[in-house]
């Protein structure tokens, strides 16, 4: 599941067809269309609250400080007011 997940996330189609296979034949069709169908849910779910504005975790914060500024990701709310 683990590497089903990590693969979704990656650019390695070989990566990812790997994890699929062994994915579904660990856990059928169903199961397979299941853990898709959560990973794809969560990605949107993530994506809507980061675009609404929820303020990241502290952790999240330390963790992207350097890629916010460098994208000036931090002025765009400032910027609405």
């Amino acid at each position: 599941m683990l590497a089903f997940a990590d693969a979704l996330l990656g650019i390695d189609e070989e990566a990812l067809d790997a994890a699929r296979t062994a994915l579904q034949a660990a856990v059928g069709d169903e199961g397979l269309a299941d853990a898709a169908g959560v990973a794809v849910t969560f990605n949107g779910i993530d994506r809507i609250a980061d675009a609404t504005g929820i303020p990241l975790e502290d952790a999240k914060v330390k963790l992207s400080r350097n890629l916010r500024a460098e994208l000036s990701i931090d002025t765009y709310a400032a910027e609405r007011v």
